[in-house]
């Protein structure tokens, strides 16, 4: 590993530098999506507000929660733990930085749903190329102790594998599960699940407004020919086809939130699920504190994507119920 890269009298660490590297690839991702929802121009600056003082406020959370879930070491060193080269905990950052992207998208008077889907898929793969900081660096971050080829050793890391081999009762020699590379990984793929929601969200929004601008006028005696699956009918629909986007289209596409609802749920996933082969502290119901936040995180994301949906369909129902006592 390489915890530090020495130029001359310089020695910078490369958890820095990935971190510096996530902050840049975050803000692309941010750009393009501003862009394509029609928010931001790629020029305008905005994507670089919401990166700069999000990704400020996510360090110094991350940091924050680290250090207070151990308050005794706190206590006995504070300025040794607050400035350390490493210990940041994803749910101290994940607050901290989502609290700072709220206060400025009002700021901005960008709706809070809206802008919360833009900087999904942004946190994602910043977090995902944060981890290769970790790797790098060997801060810790790795497993348990394994015998899979894959599993690499970090002898020379900011905490070196063999104390946690030895205290594993394994050789000094052991290698260890790769997590930060399993969470790089599992952070590109939710990167490109919440993009690909996000492409079907804006379709939809862009459907319903070319729809709105020639609305059609609907007539009680028109009907549609429906496609059964195994044969082909002609049915006359119970409702008349009026303006507005397909009801059917309209259902099927996320409301505005729903891509902040998956990142929450699909990230709270993969880090319950990591928590198993990392090498953590057990807290709460034999549960590390990050899969205590991870766990959390995806009862709240389900909940916030079951009210969205709820509110859609309910919005739905609306003209038809009208139409019905009309």
């Amino acid at each position: 590993m390489i915890p530090f890269l020495h130029l001359g009298p310089l020695q910078i660490p490369t958890f820095g530098l990935m971190v510096a590297a996530a902050m840049l690839a975050a803000y692309f991702v941010l750009r393009a999506d501003l862009a394509r929802r029609g928010i931001a121009a790629k020029d305008s600056g905005v994507a670089e507000a919401f990166i700069a003082l999000p990704c400020l406020a996510g360090i110094i959370g991350a940091k924050l929660y680290h250090v207070l879930e151990t308050p005794r070491e706190l206590f006995a060193d504070p300025f040794g733990q607050l400035f350390s080269r490493y210990g940041l905990a994803w749910f101290g950052g994940l607050i901290a930085g989502f609290a700072a992207f709220a206060w400025l998208a009002r700021r901005k008077k960008i709706p809070l749903l809206t802008m919360f889907d833009v900087g999904s898929p942004a946190a994602a793969i910043g977090y995902g190329v944060g981890r290769v900081g970790c790797l790098l660096s060997g801060d810790g971050d790795y497993g348990k102790p394994t015998l899979l080829p894959w599993g690499m050793r970090f002898p020379h890391g900011l905490v070196p594998t063999t104390q946690t081999c030895v205290a594993w009762g394994w050789p000094a020699s052991c290698k260890v599960q790769p997590t930060p590379i399993y969470e790089m990984l599992a952070a590109c793929v939710i990167a490109w699940i919440l993009w690909k929601i996000g492409a079907r969200q804006i379709a939809a929004t862009r459907e319903k407004r070319v729809s709105a601008a020639s609305p059609k006028t609907a007539d009680p005696n028109r009907s549609r020919n429906v496609v059964v699956r195994g044969a082909s009918t002609s049915v006359a629909l119970k409702e008349p086809l009026s303006e507005g986007v397909s009801s059917v289209a309209w259902r099927s596409a996320p409301a505005a939130g729903q891509v902040f609802a998956a990142y929450l749920f699909l990230t709270g996933i993969e880090r319950f699920l990591v928590e198993f082969i990392r090498i953590n502290p057990r807290s709460f119901f034999g549960m590390t504190n990050a899969q205590t936040a991870g766990l959390a995180s995806i009862v709240v994301g389900a909940a916030i994507w079951w009210r969205l949906r709820k509110r859609q369909s309910a919005a739905l129902q609306a003209p038809r119920a009208a139409s019905r006592r009309a």
